[in-house]
């Protein structure tokens, strides 16, 4: 069973930059398509990037695109997403999850999750 652990979430001020990192294993991450997913208690996970295996394809959901980067690092099996110019609105719990094919940013097409790590945009 592929595990994934999300990093790097935290307190920043507007405007401020995160970067999240999503690790792998035991399995390498490369095979496998990854996404990232937020979630504010009372409405329903929406997906904010994702990265395909193989030609490292990406999407963005409107909300983050030029500001939110995803990329991956094959050789330390993680994929990470840079998140620059923070808004009050970017507050989440945000989630890596995979996929042995292309998800997108539909949230039923993965299949293993982390646990996710909390982004709070705030003054």
């Amino acid at each position: 069973q592929l595990q994934l652990v999300e990093s790097g979430g935290g307190l920043v001020q507007p405007g401020g930059s995160l970067r999240l990192s999503c690790a792998a294993s035991p399995f390498p991450l490369s095979a496998y398509a990854v996404g990232w997913f937020r979630q504010v208690p009372g409405k329903e996970r929406e997906g904010s990037s994702c990265i395909s295996s193989g030609d490292a394809r990406t999407d963005y959901a409107s909300s983050v695109k030029g500001r939110f980067t995803i990329s991956r690092d094959d050789a330390n099996n993680t994929v990470s997403m840079q998140m620059n110019s923070l808004k009050p609105e970017d507050t989440a719990v945000y989630y890596c999850a995979a996929t042995a094919y292309w998800g997108g940013l539909e949230e039923g097409e993965y299949r293993y999750w982390g646990q996710g790590t909390q982004v709070t945009v705030s003054s």
